[in-house]
């Protein structure tokens, strides 16, 4: 904790957000640009606000304090929840929330926050919407093979379900065009040289730059497998627990389900990662144990590629990956 600076425990809410600061003061405002400038007035150049990353709540305040000069982190809500939890604080409200937040700020290292460029919020936002069209689309062609099932099936019934799936699929087309666009547009040559990992298609490549900032929030690829929830949980203890090392899954889903579906691919086609696969079956592990080894040692290919500048060598063993 750095004594000069002025703490802002903030908990947000869809209408306010409540904030209490290191010197105990408590202060509640709207959730609008109205309450953003009201708060903005308390603070200086010694502040230091924190807060959850509660779902899309938080977004709004968070750029108003970065754009203003104020330091923001925002932090994970599990790490939050977990610091509360060991206060066995037996009252839960947002005024408790935020003046526990306070406290886990003055106790922890915390990272600035940097935001997103207006293209990547774009690209998260299309990213978004694809999920929900691609499961959309599932639905429809699992309901259009269900009727057919039937015999004889209804056919305004089955000419509607076509005509959704054809325009769902042309709006997929549209956002699919316009996410390869604004990547184009700043990674062009990342995109380019991620291509060339055996394993890992267009989409996919296109996909890793999203989700992962272009690599460019990541200083090792332990801290991006982290983020990815691929890192392995250990649980011993004395001679009672010993339980089975298990992924964490604390990490970005659709990064790790990306790359679980890339493994079966990586495993036939990329020597390294089909390498590793064999030994670890060999050893008698279970395919699926082998098959995280294989996303880890995918993303720490991709992670290698993208801070290297090169592209992807059977023979090249980088110092920034480690097996």
């Amino acid at each position: 904790m750095n004594k000069d600076i002025k703490y802002f425990g903030i908990d947000i809410s869809h209408l306010v957000f409540d904030v209490t600061d290191s010197d105990g003061n408590y202060h509640q405002f709207k959730n609008n640009e109205f309450g953003f400038k009201k708060f903005t007035k308390l603070l200086d150049g010694k502040s230091h606000c924190v807060m959850e990353a509660t779902g899309y709540y938080h977004y709004q305040l968070a750029y108003h304090l970065l754009e203003s000069g104020i330091k923001v982190s925002v932090e994970n809500p599990l790490s939050v929840k977990r610091f509360i939890q060991m206060g066995l604080s037996k009252i839960k409200t947002d005024k408790s929330d935020s003046r526990l937040i306070c406290a886990y700020a003055q106790q922890v290292e915390l990272k600035l926050w940097k935001g997103n460029s207006k293209e990547e919020i774009e690209c998260l936002q299309i990213v978004r919407a694809l999920s929900v069209y691609t499961k959309q689309s599932t639905m429809l062609k699992n309901k259009l093979h269900g009727e057919a099932i039937l015999g004889e099936p209804s056919k305004l019934v089955v000419r509607s379900l076509k005509r959704s799936l054809k325009q769902l699929e042309k709006e997929i087309k549209t956002l699919e065009d316009r996410l390869l666009l604004l990547v184009k547009q700043v990674h062009q040559d990342l995109l380019s040289r991620l291509e060339t990992i055996p394993g890992i298609g267009s989409k996919t490549a296109l996909m890793l730059v999203v989700l992962t900032g272009g690599f460019e929030r990541f200083s090792s690829a332990s801290e991006l497998c982290s983020y990815a929830g691929l890192t392995p949980i250990i649980r011993q203890s004395g001679s009672s627990v010993n339980g089975r090392a298990r992924i964490s899954k604390i990490g970005n889903q659709k990064l790790r389900n990306l790359l679980f579906m890339c493994s079966f691919n990586a495993c036939k086609y990329n020597k390294g990662c089909r390498d590793l696969y064999e030994r670890i079956v060999a050893k008698g592990k279970s395919k699926k144990l082998a098959l995280i080894a294989v996303c880890n040692k995918l993303l720490k290919q991709a992670f290698a590629i993208a801070k290297s500048g090169l592209v992807y060598d059977d023979g090249y063993r980088s110092t920034l990956v480690k097996n």
